[in-house]
């Protein structure tokens, strides 16, 4: 399930946290940039931003959201979020954090215009 979200936009203060390789259904494969990791109650989400095949965000790309967890040797793993509840709460606490960037984005160019 994707979210649309407005990307050119979307300026945070994460660390990069680096890319993966999706395999999808049909066997081709998608490089997403890891936009970020995020929890919701007890279980962690992740953010991903699909990349085209110079790297770059791709002009339509949706936001992808999956369950997020890591095994015992700390070998991440990715699963689908099925029901549409869960889907609903990860994309709303990822649309509440994509919303803290954004204000604390604006927050940092008001206060550079001030030292100006």
């Amino acid at each position: 399930m994707g979210q649309d979200f407005e990307m050119e936009d979307f300026e945070t203060e994460y660390e990069d946290l680096g890319s993966v390789t999706l395999t999808l259904e049909d066997d081709t494969e998608l490089e997403c940039d890891i936009l970020c990791i995020f929890p919701v109650e007890d279980q962690q989400y992740i953010a991903l931003l699909p990349l085209d095949e110079n790297g770059e965000a791709a002009e339509d790309a949706e936001i992808l959201l999956f369950r997020y967890s890591e095994d015992e040797n700390g070998e991440p793993g990715l699963e689908n979020i099925e029901d549409d509840d869960e889907y609903e709460a990860a994309a709303d606490a990822f649309d509440e954090l994509l919303d803290e960037s954004l204000f604390d984005f604006d927050d940092e160019e008001d206060e550079e215009e001030d030292e100006e």
